[in-house]
């Protein structure tokens, strides 16, 4: 579980982008070694109603698989106007292997297709983070963030939904429009993994 006093977990993900932006949130509050996700594990099937049963497949799946203690996330766009879609669907919308920029251009698709575009447009953004025992223990954490959806894209950064998502804490940018950092201060990844640091430094008393 730890790896010269620091606490290791395996990373569920093999999403680069999705762990690049795990690595920099946990690695800048928590002393942790975070371990790639084995190359020769098949994908978990993500068939969970709940973004938290989803992070706790997929968490639980490399604790069997490893032995060690894993990490992982779920995270969905709830967009009002659309009953909450795509939600635990965000990363499979446009179908199973669809790219980022398939997805956006459904959910952007969806909205001009409605009466009066989606009004105000309004969305959120939620993550479960959860790390698994292999002692059967686990720590989850979820954050959130509120938005709304531009009405087309904007920026290069970023992965995802994040070109058309303008958080209502930032100053009228898109994600995609952000540093790395200005995203992680404010965004449902960055506060769901510094809500679950705060978990694992409890239980490792660091």
């Amino acid at each position: 579980m730890s790896r010269g006093g620091s606490l290791a977990l395996v990373l569920a993900s093999a999403n680069p982008d999705k762990v690049a932006e795990i690595a920099d949130v946990l690695e800048s509050v928590l002393d942790v070694v975070l371990l790639p996700r084995p190359d020769h594990l098949p994908d978990v099937a993500e068939d969970g109603d709940t973004l938290l049963a989803n992070a706790r497949l997929k968490a639980r799946a490399l604790v069997a698989a490893t032995g060690m203690a894993a990490v992982a996330d779920d995270t969905g766009l709830e967009v009002a106007a659309l009953g909450g879609a795509p939600g635990v669907y965000s990363a499979r919308y446009a179908g199973e292997h669809a790219t980022y920029a398939d997805n956006v251009a459904k959910l952007l698709g969806q909205l001009a297709g409605l009466e009066d575009g989606g009004g105000e447009r309004r969305a959120r953004f939620r993550t479960v983070a959860l790390a698994a025992f292999p002692d059967g223990a686990e720590l989850w954490a979820e954050g959130s963030v509120e938005g709304t959806i531009a009405a087309a894209v904007k920026g290069d950064g970023g992965f995802g939904y994040d070109p058309v998502f303008v958080p209502s804490d930032g100053d009228g940018r898109t994600f995609a429009e952000m540093t790395g950092q200005e995203k992680h201060a404010i965004s449902h990844r960055g506060r769901a993994f510094r809500g679950l640091a705060v978990l694992l430094a409890r239980r490792t008393g660091t």
